[in-house]
């Protein structure tokens, strides 16, 4: 029964469709005569959008979706300021033209469903009662039961297919294309990511500063308090040349934190040259192959030096290789950077901190981090990012 109701819902909502349709078209056509078409266009179009608003909840219940709500994600606070400004440009919004092309459909196979049953129907007594005309005394009760079985199990299943076959239809009409929300999806994750990674970021150079140059700072200004008070010169001496060693040592706590905000190589060298110090630091030979025509925006370098460091590092602790190699290209507006290594393989992408940090430095400028490390190896870790070059390649011999 909810086939059949469906489908007299659907031949209902078709002839007015279709009507909706008149008044549209017409509308639109006196429009041009001294807006004659303005006032009943708007309300034509108020009428379509709750038509398919009716349609797309009715879809969505016959599809067992988790919500078919009023609001459409393409006809949005944007749509509703256009429709308010006035119909033609309501005619313009992407929820509109989606649903007027529906319209124009649905009052098509709206009814044509119960024309199709009723036309199948005609078409089964034909051939059961009138191909075979025979006297109703001879009409046995078997032969009358599997003729009315027949009927209906054809109808059910016809009703079955035309009514999901509707619903499917006014979804792929209704609803708006999946792709931008995807896409706004993540963006949101990848802006959340880089939130996260510049807070923790915040609190490691917090960290490194009350520990480090901090603690420094106050045994200097300890030992030089000292080192006022003290009479014995020899002593005196002593406390001033340690107050001096601990000052050599909070100069380079300070010196190491900035490297690790933005090192001088990277603004001094470029790229290419900041990755070939990377590369020297490491316990063991790293083959660098760069071919990079020129130098990147600050941010994208920051971002790729950082990401290719903490992959060299990732290689050095975990990955027991005796050699690595590192390489970098910029081809068709896309920088790509290897780094990989004859360890021992089996990285997973969820299984540390290092990875996870790599995709979220790259996550900000709509980078991508491609893993593969079978287990026994070799590794390999493919970053793409897309960006132009802002300069000429700069020597840095």
């Amino acid at each position: 029964m909810n086939g059949m109701a469906g489908l007299a819902l659907n031949a209902v909502t078709g002839l007015a469709a279709l009507a909706l349709l008149g008044l549209v078209l017409a509308s639109v056509a006196l429009v041009p005569v001294a807006g004659l078409g303005r006032a009943p266009l708007g309300r034509g179009l108020v009428l379509v959008r709750r038509l398919a608003v009716f349609q797309r909840r009715w879809a969505g219940r016959v599809l067992g979706l988790d919500s078919a709500t009023d609001s459409d994600p393409g006809y949005s606070r944007e749509s509703g300021r256009r429709r308010r400004a006035g119909p033609e440009l309501a005619l313009r919004d992407p929820g509109t033209r989606r649903e007027l092309t529906w319209l124009a459909v649905h009052g098509v196979t709206g009814p044509a469903p119960v024309v199709a049953v009723w036309a199948m129907l005609s078409a089964l007594d034909y051939v059961f009662f009138g191909l075979r005309p025979m006297d109703p005394s001879r009409l046995t009760t078997f032969a009358l039961s599997m003729s009315i079985v027949a009927i209906a199990v054809v109808t059910l299943m016809a009703v079955s297919l035309f009514r999901t076959g509707q619903a499917r239809l006014a979804r792929l009409l209704l609803d708006p294309d999946p792709a931008p929300d995807a896409r706004i999806r993540e963006l949101a994750a990848s802006r959340a990511a880089v939130v996260d990674a510049s807070a923790a970021e915040l609190r490691r150079v917090e960290r490194d500063l009350h520990d480090g140059a901090q603690a420094k700072l106050i045994a200097i200004r300890m030992n030089l308090g000292l080192a006022r008070g003290c009479r014995d010169p020899g002593e005196m001496l002593q406390m001033i040349d340690e107050a001096r060693q601990v000052a050599g040592q909070a100069l380079t706590d300070l010196r190491d934190l900035v490297r690790g905000i933005h090192p001088p190589v990277l603004a001094d060298r470029g790229l290419a040259g900041a990755i070939e110090a990377a590369a020297l630091l490491c316990p063991m030979p790293v083959e660098v192959d760069i071919d990079l025509p020129g130098r990147l925006q600050p941010p994208v370098e920051s971002a790729v030096y950082f990401a290719a460091a903490e992959a060299l590092t990732n290689v050095t602790k975990h990955s027991g290789a005796s050699r690595a190699w590192v390489r970098l290209r910029h081809a068709a507006g896309v920088l790509r950077l290897t780094v990989g290594d004859d360890g021992c393989g089996g990285v997973q992408r969820a299984g540390g901190t290092g990875v996870r940090g790599i995709e979220n430095r790259l996550s900000a400028f709509d980078g991508s981090l491609t893993v593969s490390s079978p287990p026994g190896g070799p590794t390999e870790l493919t970053m793409e990012v897309t960006c132009a070059l802002s300069s000429p390649k700069i020597s840095h011999s």
